[in-house]
């Protein structure tokens, strides 16, 4: 499917974009802004990236490259339009500031302070712009004796408490694989925009200010975490794939590599003992509930974990399909771009790249019925869009040859 034409077929052609009409400004770079301006763009937003000239944002560097820029890149930036403005100097200030006064949302994740310096504190923007929704992210907010640390999606997620439980019992904390607590501040990033517009919009109320900190991006999907160590004085530990506290949930090892399994509700766990042939497990009186199963979870982890071992994942997943019990096979970039289900739902994409070769891509979440999202740009090489957008606000072309000549923009 062409990536430039996603829409729900039963969608009328001419139903606007969710946001269509919301003109948003992403300053900063790498993952936690640049992913929200992504999924704002998505649906609809007018996504204006400010980036330095030259390189430009180093994410266009970042992992495997092809035709000297990141794949990685082609997904974060798709749909947003490249302005090459260097922020260090005044009059690039002022350009900036010319297209945030115009602007619904500015997104930006810099150090705190680091607006202020460039005489962009929200107080001053609000003054030219007073509708206007700034969201700021930051590895510890724009409050607080962390502030002006310096803090990375990493940290966020070791502050935040899930580092600390991603690991086998006693051995060393190990990253999710993702840059996660970047993406969990960017989700929370997009949740927060959107009720300030909505605010905005019905309420008849002015723009404001969202703080969103890494760590507590992280801290706010940890759970019973605090509320267990504020009742019971318990500290929760690293439990490798177990799901402690709830059973049975694992990964179980089979000839061919691993599935998981979730057999924690009480009506699945029945189901799971008759599929593995352990009806006595199935009957057991103190097993009907989950405080019993987690009393005997060893004994529940060993029973499944005997009947997958002679088996293949494929044969598994086909016998616990039929006892309508949870499984899933861990799978693979391979395993992800050959599943028919991927493909079905448009979760992979072929996109057409602006230096001419196709990509394919991951698809879009949310759906939407109404006002799916859409990618209707390739991502943009460094200042693609500089000479358009800033001619929008009002610069002539006499003004803009000037600024490219001091080598303010590009």
């Amino acid at each position: 499917m062409n990536a430039s034409n996603i829409r729900n077929p039963a969608t009328p052609v001419d139903t606007p974009s969710a946001l269509q009409g919301v003109k948003v400004v992403e300053m900063g770079q790498l993952i936690a802004g640049p992913f929200c301006g992504k999924t704002l763009g998505e649906f609809g937003a007018d996504v204006i990236k400010i980036e330095a000239p030259g390189a430009g944002d180093p994410l266009r560097n970042w992992r495997l490259i092809k035709e000297g820029t990141s794949v990685w890149w082609q997904v974060q930036s798709r749909n947003k339009r490249s302005v090459a403005l260097d922020l260090r100097q005044k009059e690039a200030q002022d350009v900036a500031r010319r297209l945030i006064a115009e602007a619904d949302v500015l997104v930006e994740n810099f150090r705190p302070g680091t607006l202020e310096g460039w005489g962009m504190s929200p107080e001053a923007l609000h003054a030219i712009n007073p509708g206007l929704v700034i969201l700021r992210i930051s590895g510890y907010g724009q409050t607080g004796p962390y502030r002006d640390l310096p803090g990375f999606g990493v940290i966020g997620e070791a502050m935040g408490g899930l580092r600390h439980l991603t690991a086998e019992p006693g051995r060393v904390p190990v990253r999710v694989g993702v840059s996660i607590g970047d993406t969990l501040a960017a989700l929370h990033g997009v949740i927060g925009v959107m009720m300030a517009l909505y605010h905005r919009k019905v309420n008849g109320g002015p723009g404001q200010v969202i703080d969103v900190a890494l760590h507590e991006a992280v801290f706010n999907v940890m759970e019973s975490l605090i509320p267990e160590y504020s009742a019971f004085g318990a500290v929760r530990e690293a439990a490798g794939s177990a799901l402690p506290g709830i059973a049975p949930s694992n990964a179980y090892p089979c000839q061919d590599g691993w599935v998981l399994v979730a057999g924690n509700g009480d009506s699945i766990f029945k189901r799971l003992m008759a599929a593995i042939g352990r009806q006595d497990l199935a009957d057991a009186p103190d097993l009907t509930h989950n405080a019993g199963r987690v009393a005997r979870v060893a004994e529940i982890d060993a029973a499944i974990g005997d009947w997958t071992h002679g088996r293949t994942v494929h044969a598994v997943m086909q016998e616990l399909a039929k006892a309508r019990v949870p499984a899933g096979k861990v799978y693979t970039a391979r395993d992800i771009a050959e599943d028919p289900h991927y493909r079905a739902r448009d979760m992979i994409l072929t996109q057409r790249t602006r230096d001419g070769y196709d990509l394919e891509v991951p698809g879009i979440v949310p759906k939407l019925s109404l006002t799916p999202g859409t990618v209707r740009a390739s991502a943009p090489h460094v200042g693609d869009d500089t000479d358009a957008v800033l001619a929008e606000v009002g610069l002539t072309a006499a003004q803009i040859a000037q600024l490219r000549e001091k080598g303010i923009i590009q």
